[in-house]
């Protein structure tokens, strides 16, 4: 099983991250926040890369409270990450699989709430492409 879901798109960086947000929103996600990884790897004096990437760090708050309510380690696995970046000319959109991530703790009820949470997550990059 892979670690992750990439898609890739045709669209700029900035617009993917528009439609995923659209998307995100639609399926009761949001963006909390937003990393422009290559700008602050610059910012620190790393001038060596320089492609694009951004790093989404989304969440549903009522999922999130339920799953941290049943099991306080799900945190370490929170929020959940959007990556959008180019690589060979193209824009990609990906994510790590939930199901990758909870699988770790190896509880049934957890890893039907991540296989939820993916199949909602890779709608939404599937929407966004």
């Amino acid at each position: 099983m892979e670690f992750h879901y990439t898609v890739i798109t045709n669209k700029t960086i900035d617009a993917a991250i528009s439609s995923i947000e659209q998307n995100l929103k639609e399926n009761k996600f949001g963006i909390l926040w937003q990393l422009d990884l290559t700008a602050t790897l610059q910012k620190k004096g790393v001038h060596s890369y320089t492609s694009p990437y951004r790093i989404l760090e989304v969440c549903n708050p009522v999922e999130a409270a339920r799953v941290l309510g049943y099991n306080a380690l799900v945190g370490y696995f929170l929020p959940c990450k959007i990556t959008v970046y180019e690589s060979d000319g193209k824009t990609k959109i990906g994510l790590p699989k939930p199901t990758a991530m909870i699988g770790l703790l190896n509880d049934p009820e957890l890893k039907c709430i991540a296989e939820s949470i993916e199949e909602i997550l890779i709608n939404v990059l599937e929407k966004s492409k």
